[in-house]
């Protein structure tokens, strides 16, 4: 049996956080903005890592696959393989790519290229909960 309930939690703390983003007020200081910015990016990193690992586990327990690779990218492509991905490799890739390009440098542009990955992330995520866990998102 596969224990979901970090991949689910991660999921809901980076949505919720990334709504909080969308909606906030534009009159909000530019420090305020900044902390929900870098938030969402600690939760995309957080989410992403508690996915690839649930998804790891998928393919050796569910799909029993003998040898399943111990990194994102392999198992991406390998989940892709056996149809998981509710969207292109590639855009499982630039995930991975932004994941990797946040661990020692929160530079302007990597921050912005996780923020705008964020959404789609989100909704592929979801699809893919779905897919695992056969239970509706909610």
């Amino acid at each position: 049996m596969i224990d979901y309930r970090k991949f689910e939690q991660s999921l809901h703390h980076l949505q919720r956080q990334y709504d909080n983003r969308v909606s906030l007020d534009t009159d909000l200081p530019e420090l305020m903005r900044e902390a929900v910015d870098e938030s969402v990016i600690k939760r995309f990193e957080v989410c992403y890592d508690c996915l690839w690992k649930v998804l790891k586990r998928y393919l050796h327990v569910e799909l029993g696959l003998p040898e399943v690779p111990s990194s994102p990218k392999p198992i991406f492509r390998m989940a892709n393989e056996n149809g998981l991905l509710p969207s292109a490799i590639e855009q499982w890739l630039n995930y991975a790519n932004a994941r990797i390009g946040t661990t020692h440098d929160y530079s302007n542009n990597k921050a912005a290229l996780v923020l705008e990955l964020a959404k789609p992330f989100i909704t592929d995520a979801i699809q893919l909960y779905q897919t695992m866990t056969t239970k509706e998102w909610s």
